[in-house]
């Protein structure tokens, strides 16, 4: 299996037996294709009791939610593995472990986390994991510090930013996040009852001049190999453990995109709450959530601040009080980026299951209403929001 074909779960069996690392492949007899996302399949792949041990991912040469009309690079397959490959040596224990990766096949073999569950799932359901927001600060610190300028040789960074370029893409994200929710696109996927809030987003120069903003650190700075994509749907949780996965968006870029992606998916659980538990209901998880926000940067923030002391190699990025400073821009970024996750998610091509599952019409356009007006307020006013706590003051603001 050398030339690129699409997998069977035949071939997926074949392919984990090979490429498993099991004492006996002899052992695993069965695949289930289970992927849900939108641009690969994914199987697991059990043994002779119908236990899973095994994940065999492969990339599709297109968009899997539209098909064949929107062709995509396969390379992305590559560019995934070596992200998770290099945040698994900075973050080993919050990084999904690859085992093997075949780049003409577009196919990786990866452990299986069945014992673990996506957050996103969970958030939804109300089940609530304690640990997860500071895991997560701790994965962003130790993957994103350790692929920075703060870290990395000079000669070597620019090598890793030539190494994990990723033009196809980002492509993607400059489109569903700067471009497509503020004009008239046929991607773009929203109610007909929020049409008018929609419109004034297309009508709005001070938000569109800070998407440019955004956008131009997005195309320029590249600050750390992000993982691109890193929201709650792909995370998993288990008791006392989280594991990144899915990082084919990974690439250098700005550090509080990644962070802003992040918040921006709390947030969308906390839009979506009132719709999935019911008002009264979801207060205290709402509540939980905004602590969740506060969890996730202040672990991030000190964890960051701690390598940067310890583990700085260049003299004048570790001039004490600098790392400190940088940070306070990565966070202003980080609401920014938070702001168009909020939107992009609510008007263009991908939405959430935290709204889109809620059952009652009327609230899930409210939701999303509620989604679109807190991530316009964030946009805007970005420079002006400080620290966490002022994030959580707004957020609360705008109800």
């Amino acid at each position: 299996m050398s030339q690129y074909h699409t997998f069977t779960a035949h071939d997926a069996v074949a392919y984990a037996q090979q490429y498993g690392g099991l004492d006996n492949p002899s052992d695993l007899t069965s695949a289930q294709e289970v992927g849900d996302g939108n641009l690969n399949l994914v199987f697991k792949i059990f043994d002779t009791h119908g236990v899973s041990r095994i994940i065999v991912k492969q990339a599709l040469p297109y968009v899997r939610c539209v098909g064949e009309s929107w062709p995509l690079t396969l390379d992305r397959a590559r560019l995934e593995a070596q992200t998770l490959v290099e945040h698994y040596r900075h973050s080993p224990q919050h990084t999904v472990k690859i085992h093997h990766f075949d780049p003409a096949l577009a196919v990786m073999v990866m452990e299986d986390l069945s014992d673990h569950r996506i957050w996103r799932g969970e958030l939804i359901k109300g089940v609530y994991y304690p640990q997860a927001a500071r895991q997560l600060g701790r994965y962003l610190a130790h993957t994103l510090f350790h692929t920075s300028d703060f870290y990395l040789h000079p000669h070597e960074k620019k090598a890793r930013v030539a190494q994990f370029i990723n033009p196809e893409m980002c492509e993607i994200t400059e489109d569903l996040f700067f471009n497509d929710p503020y004009q008239i696109h046929e991607r773009n996927s929203y109610p007909a009852a929020l049409e008018a809030d929609v419109a004034a987003l297309r009508n709005d120069d001070a938000l569109k001049t800070a998407v440019a903003s955004l956008k131009h650190r997005f195309l320029s700075h590249a600050e750390a190999l992000l993982h691109g994509d890193i929201h709650s749907g792909s995370v998993f949780v288990a008791g006392n453990s989280l594991k990144a996965i899915d990082a084919e968006f990974g690439y250098y870029g700005p550090i509080g995109f990644d962070v802003g992606t992040a918040i921006g998916n709390l947030l969308l659980n906390y839009c979506g709450l009132p719709g999935q538990l019911g008002i009264r209901d979801a207060a205290a998880a709402r509540e939980q959530r905004l602590s969740d926000i506060q969890q996730l940067w202040t672990t991030f923030r000190g964890e960051f601040l701690g390598l940067a002391e310890a583990k700085s190699r260049d003299a004048a990025l570790a001039w004490p009080g600098y790392a400190s400073a940088f940070l306070g821009k990565v966070w202003q970024d980080a609401v920014g980026f938070c702001g168009t996750e909020l939107i992009r998610r609510s008007v263009g091509l991908s939405h959430v299951a935290d709204i889109d599952t809620i059952a009652d019409e009327a609230m899930r356009n409210e939701c999303l209403r509620h989604a679109i007006q807190l991530g316009k307020a964030l946009i805007v006013i970005a420079g002006r929001i400080d620290s966490a706590e002022e994030l959580v003051a707004r957020v609360r603001q705008y109800g």
